[in-house]
């Protein structure tokens, strides 16, 4: 079972930290995206973003678990 079907998430939550990178915390939804775009984030990174409650994240960490509520 090496094979997990949500194995590709691991691989998008690095993309997102990198498409993230220098970004100041607090950050609301609008500047996470803006920032993932100008760090030539992948579409799926931008479209976990903007699936997003728009509400202000605290840390790389928040993001990423609201992101994976999302999912």
């Amino acid at each position: 079972m090496a094979n997990n079907p949500s194995g590709g998430s691991n691989s998008m939550f690095i993309d997102m930290q990198k498409a993230l990178k220098g970004i100041d915390y607090p950050a609301d939804k609008q500047t996470l995206l803006d920032t993932a775009r100008s760090n030539g984030a992948s579409e799926e990174v931008t479209n976990a973003l903007d699936a997003l409650p728009d509400q202000e994240y605290e840390s790389p960490a928040a993001v990423s678990k609201a992101v994976g509520q999302e999912s």
